[in-house]
C-alpha cells in the first residue's frame, strides 16, 4: 500500500462536489483522513470561490492507474473534458504526493502546487504537519510557516465532510 495526497477542489455546487469527490475516493483505497474544508478565491480567473481540502489514503493502485480513476471521476461528477486551468470547475482532484516518489514528468510528484497555493499548503500542514516533502528534506509545517500568505482561504465548516 502506498500513502497518496490529494487535492479536492470545487466551485460549482461546491458541497454536493466534494462530498461525492470523498465518497467515491474511499473506493480507491483504505484509511482515509481528510483535512478541514477551506473556502478559497479563485487564483488566477474572476470566478466564484472554491472549497479546498486535502485527503490522506492508503491505495493499491498505481501512479498511472491512481491518476485514471481520479480523471474518471471529475468527469463523473460534471467536469468538462476540454476543462482549462483557470476556469470554473464541479471537481478538480489532484496528486500531491504518491509515497516518497519524486518525479519531473508527468505527474510531476511532489505536486508545484504545495509551493505555490494556500489551498494546497495549509491542509497539508494540517493533516500530516512533520511529514517531509520528499526531495525537499523540509515538513510541511515548515514550508507552511515560510509561506508567502497572499491567497485569501478561511476554513468552513461542513457538516457532510464531518463523517470521513
Amino acid at each position: 500500500m502506498i500513502t497518496t495526497y490529494i487535492s479536492v477542489g470545487s466551485n460549482i455546487e461546491r458541497e454536493k462536489h466534494i462530498v461525492a469527490a470523498l465518497e467515491e475516493l474511499t473506493l480507491l483505497g483504505s484509511r482515509l483522513r481528510a483535512s478541514r474544508v477551506f473556502e478559497a478565491e479563485p487564483v488566477g480567473f474572476e470566478g466564484s470561490n472554491f472549497f479546498n481540502l486535502v485527503i490522506e489514503l492508503e491505495t493499491s493502485l498505481s501512479l498511472p492507474l491512481l491518476a485514471k480513476r481520479l480523471r474518471e471521476i471529475e468527469l463523473k461528477w460534471g467536469r468538462k473534458p476540454d476543462a482549462k486551468k483557470n476556469e470554473d470547475r464541479t471537481l478538480d482532484l489532484d496528486i500531491l504526493l504518491y509515497g516518497e516518489q519524486v518525479s519531473i514528468d508527468a505527474p510531476v510528484l511532489p505536486r508545484q502546487d504545495i509551493y505555490k497555493f494556500a489551498f494546497a499548503l495549509w491542509p497539508m500542514a494540517e493533516l500530516c504537519p512533520e511529514k517531509k516533502i520528499p526531495g525537499d528534506g523540509r515538513t510541511f509545517s515548515q514550508l507552511w510557516h515560510s509561506f508567502n500568505h497572499t491567497q485569501s482561504l478561511w476554513p468552513v465548516e461542513l457538516l457532510a465532510v464531518k463523517e470521513y
